[in-house]
């Protein structure tokens, strides 16, 4: 049985120690000494060491008693989009909130603590069990970097669930986009703005005019792009020499996402060439989307568990990406289950107190009915 204050103690412990990506340690650390003395057997990756932060992914693992049942992971992550140094929480009708100039952090606290509690109140039910991992990764929310870290191989895992969504709880993602990154520089050429700007290159209107005839915010009805940061220029007497341009593009259709960045592309490429210079273009591959067969376990049991609950167990799809893309690129099956974080990535975040027990109620059941499921079924 669930504990509900246990839950939002634990939850609130979470969320008040800072973790911004690549700076988890303190909150790592924590989290191992709290799975330690629940008895789970404990260890960290070096997953710090490979992307250059100061923390580690943890694997916490529940070993079973049902050699047969499948050897499933609920997979959630360390790191907050900001840092939440001085957090103030604040709780009204049940919801908790920042009282303060930060985020609150329940993305993703808010899968991180209903995981741990769904495992705990299984350990006290006594209640038979397959294997469980908990995989919880740093730097997350900077590109998905500790769950690249993870040696999956190793681990040996059928398949499972990463608590990293929003609401209705009860619901989950099998469906996600692929994500491309451009890295855009464009080179202008420098001079005085008042002695001889003839003799300059404005790098400014070079972007201004590749990004006057781009096509960009909702594309199609799964795909976007998007221009998201622009720098440039050294002084206002200067014409600007170089300016630097972050932008990205996702659809569920590969097609569709190749077609889009090509003409992002196209669009700078045209526009440095229109007014005699040069861009440069990084293009890279974030991740690729992913979608799971509603008859394969990692779903049908899902849905089982939500539908035991009363729950509406929607399938859903989204453009937003998880460590569940990852996992589902190397062979191991993941889906995304709804959690109750609201408005995540903005200074308006919030959860309640019932949904944060409603998604450990679901994630509970979710493990007795893998528990009741034969490893390759």
């Amino acid at each position: 049985m669930i504990n509900e204050a246990r839950l939002a103690e634990l939850f609130l412990d979470l969320i008040r120690i800072n973790a911004p990506a690549l700076e988890e340690r303190e909150v790592v650390a924590w989290t191992k000494r709290y799975l330690e003395e629940m008895g789970l057997e404990v260890h960290e990756d070096r997953a710090g060491e490979k992307i250059d932060g100061n923390a580690n992914n943890i694997i916490a693992w529940l070993r079973g008693n049902r050699p047969n049942a499948p050897r499933i992971f609920l997979s959630a992550h360390f790191d907050t989009v900001e840092p939440t140094a001085g957090l103030i929480v604040a709780e009204q009708d049940g919801v908790f909130y920042s009282a303060s100039d930060t985020i609150l952090g329940a993305d993703d606290k808010g899968g991180m603590a209903p995981a741990i509690e769904a495992v705990r109140a299984l350990m006290e039910s006594g209640e038979s069990h397959g294997d469980i991992c908990l995989l919880f990764t740093v730097a997350e929310e900077i590109g998905l970097k500790g769950a690249v870290a993870v040696d999956l191989e190793e681990l040996n895992l059928d398949f499972g669930y990463v608590l990293d969504t929003g609401p209705p709880v009860g619901s989950f993602v099998n469906r996600t986009a692929t994500h491309d990154k451009l890295d855009v520089t464009i080179f202008g050429k420098p001079a005085h703005s008042g002695k001889d700007p003839e003799n300059g290159i404005n790098a400014i209107q070079v972007a201004a005019s590749a990004i006057s005839g781009m096509r960009l915010g909702r594309i199609g009805p799964e795909t976007t792009a998007n221009l998201g940061v622009i720098e440039g220029g050294t002084a206002v007497n200067v014409v600007c020499p170089c300016v630097k341009i972050r932008g990205e593009a996702r659809s569920t259709s590969v097609e569709e996402l190749d077609a889009q960045v090509g003409h992002m592309i196209d669009r700078f490429e045209s526009a440095a060439r229109e007014w005699g210079t040069t861009v440069s273009i990084d293009h890279h591959r974030h991740y690729v989307s992913f979608q799971v067969a509603e008859n394969e376990p990692v779903v049908r049991i899902a849905r089982e568990a939500s539908l035991a609950l009363g729950l509406e167990p929607t399938l859903r799809t989204t453009l937003g990406g998880s460590d569940a893309n990852i996992y589902n690129a190397r062979g191991v099956p993941a889906i995304v289950v709804a959690t109750g974080m609201d408005k995540i990535h903005t200074h308006e975040e919030r959860i309640s107190r019932k949904d944060l027990v409603d998604t450990a109620r679901l994630t509970l059941e979710i493990l007795r009915a893998a528990a009741r499921t034969e490893r390759g079924a």
